[in-house]
């Protein structure tokens, strides 16, 4: 199936595809080879709004769908992409540039979140209570209505479907605005979604820049929103949606420290640290990027490391033995050389990468590739140590007792992910526990599942993904207050009972 085959795509709302208002277009291109993928309207206001209409007139209806029966169309969704998650990868990768191992292996877990918030809609139930004066109190959970998901471009169906499986299994309907880097497979998404049998409208996707973001978010049908993106991105989403009193989900940076302790074991350690680094070139909100090391394994573990990163196969992403891909995009690209240079200058001893990568075949030389690079004797003055970098650069630190390796990995205003080895059971719980993260691995990174909470807090954003805790982040609760006594107190005529 060659989804890609299209080239130019329109937007796809009210259970089809449309045409745009006007004319205006992104360009979709590999970052790998620069080559045009196809074209994508740049939706205007006229087009948000004509979404946004179609998105509030399927909400009644899908609100009041059984639960059982919008988990039944939630699980047709999960097995039609199972049977299409070949095709779906090779979206993935070509766009975002990630190799194709990486999209197959993270394919394969899409339908779990549809096949897992199917099965717990199902036993969401209220309360009741008996409360003083001869009253039943009972509460109701209802949607909100629609929903704007804003996605990113590093995993472009994953995080979608992430938000999506939470918000139509609690009833809501969705729309969606995806990153302009890489907007192809929400659409496919979208039109998947009607041949799975969800009701028109309750998927909507309208693509474009910045400007779409906004008029998404301003749209008066939206009263909810539910971004992953930059923490400056979530700021102006924040106050935007503080203006109309629309609550948020924020999943924004983050810096994440790994702690390496002298026990843990070294060969594990350094070829957990390379995933956590470079996987995805290291363009996730939790790559590893600080790597805070016990001074008595220091030099075995940047020696490791930096072993690791120079054997990385770099190159098309399309090839099942590529490691690693190009970055994003030129701005991606430049940031990372601009780290590189920073370092370098602050004093920190490169030991591995640095530059673009050498030896790459002619047809990738306009690629946005980057060499995976690592620093040693990095401190907590140097750029590389306090700014999200959203790339494979990453640095090493020494620590020489628990306080400080503490200190150093707390000190950042993200607060989003980390991870810890050690083979030392109390000290990973204490570690753990004093690490200022909403999520933390031990002896491991980067591993999701549905039911694993995520999120985080700080300059890392607010709200969770994952679990009930964001089935319930979907749904209001209303209180609901019965009178059971016979006879209506009545105040004014001297009634006894006020609260």
């Amino acid at each position: 199936m060659d989804l890609l085959g299209q080239g130019d795509f329109k937007l796809h709302y009210g259970g089809a595809w449309r045409a745009p208002a006007a004319s205006a277009a992104i360009e979709v291109r590999s970052p790998a080879t620069r080559n045009l993928l196809a074209r994508v309207p740049e939706a205007g206001e006229p087009d948000v709004r004509a979404a946004a209409a179609a998105a509030a007139a399927a909400a009644p209806p899908w609100a009041a769908t059984d639960a059982g029966e919008r988990a039944r169309l939630l699980r047709q969704l999960a097995e039609l992409l199972r049977q299409r998650m070949g095709s779906l990868a090779e979206v993935e990768s070509a766009v975002t540039g990630r190799p194709i191992r990486e999209m197959r292996a993270q394919m394969s877990r899409i339908p779990e979140w549809l096949e897992y918030f199917a099965g717990i809609i199902l036993g969401l139930e209220g309360e009741t209570n008996r409360v003083k004066g001869g009253f039943l109190t009972y509460t109701a959970l209802e949607p909100y209505g629609v929903c704007a998901l804003l996605t990113p471009w590093n995993h472009p169906i994953l995080i979608l479907v992430k938000k999506l499986a939470a918000a139509l299994a609690a009833g809501n309907v969705c729309l969606i605005k995806p990153s302009e880097l890489a907007p192809v497979s929400p659409l496919i998404l979208a039109d998947w979604c009607v041949e799975a049998g969800l009701p028109a409208g309750t998927v909507n996707v309208v693509t474009g820049g910045a400007a779409t973001g906004r008029a998404v978010c301003a749209a008066p049908e939206v009263q909810r929103i539910d971004l992953t993106g930059g923490t400056e991105t979530g700021k102006r989403v924040a106050s935007d949606a503080a203006q109309r009193l629309v609550p948020c989900t924020l999943e924004l940076g983050g810096k994440a420290p790994v702690l390496v302790a002298e026990d843990a074991p070294l060969d594990e350690a350094v070829a957990g640290a390379a995933f956590a680094a470079f996987v995805a070139a290291g363009q996730t909100c939790v790559s590893a990027t600080r790597f805070i090391v016990a001074r008595a394994v220091y030099p075995e573990f940047v020696e490791g490391l930096a072993a690791r990163a120079k054997r990385l196969r770099i190159g098309d992403p399309a090839d099942p033995a590529t490691e690693m891909g190009p970055v994003i995009s030129a701005a991606a690209r430049q940031r990372c050389l601009d780290h590189s240079a920073s370092a370098r200058a602050a004093g920190a001893t490169l030991v591995a990468g640095g530059d673009a990568p050498p030896g790459l075949p002619p047809a990738f030389a306009e690629g946005f590739f980057v060499a995976p690079t690592v620093f040693a004797d990095v401190n907590p003055q140097m750029r590389l140590f306090r700014e999200e970098v959203f790339g494979p650069v990453v640095g090493v630190m020494p620590y020489d007792s628990e306080d400080e390796a503490i200190a150093l990995a707390n000190d950042t205003p993200f607060a989003l992910g980390g991870a810890i080895w050690t083979r030392d059971v109390t000290r990973a719980h204490r570690l753990a526990a004093a690490i200022r993260a909403g999520v933390v691995w031990i002896n491991d990174h980067h591993k999701n599942d549905p039911r694993s909470v995520w999120g985080g807090w700080g300059a890392s954003g607010y709200g969770k993904e994952n679990g009930w805790d964001a089935l319930k982040s979907y749904l209001k609760k209303k209180s609901v207050i019965v009178r059971t006594n016979a006879g209506f107190d009545d105040w004014f005529a001297g009634g006894s009972r006020y609260g």
